[in-house]
């Protein structure tokens, strides 16, 4: 790519933002508000799937489609894949995903 001033800029602020996410404060408060967001993620589906009844396997499905594939992410290549922010975070809403349908299913008894 060229060195344009743009591309320059954008790598500064790129650059830059790494260094903010350094912080391991900052770092704690994403993964945080990432389990807090998949918590919420699980009730919003669980009410919809419930409210709709006629697609409970679809959604279902989906839900275990995506949890699996976080799971391959961030568990089934470790030797490919280091362990980024990115990925914890992506691990993190799985997590609070999971948790929330938990508590949804013990709230319903079922």
């Amino acid at each position: 790519m060229q060195s344009t001033r743009l591309n320059r800029l954008l790598n500064v602020v790129i650059e830059r933002f790494k260094q903010w996410l350094r912080n391991p404060w900052r770092r704690i408060s994403l993964l945080v508000i990432s389990l807090l967001f998949g918590n919420f993620v699980a009730t919003a589906v669980s009410t919809i799937a419930g409210q709709e009844g006629y697609l409970d396997v679809i959604y279902a499905l989906i839900c275990l489609l995506i949890t699996e594939i976080l799971n391959w992410f961030a568990y089934g290549s470790r030797g490919k894949i280091e362990r980024t922010l990115g990925i914890d975070i992506l691990n993190g809403f799985k997590i609070g995903f999971t948790y929330g349908l938990f508590l949804e299913a013990f709230k319903l008894g079922s």
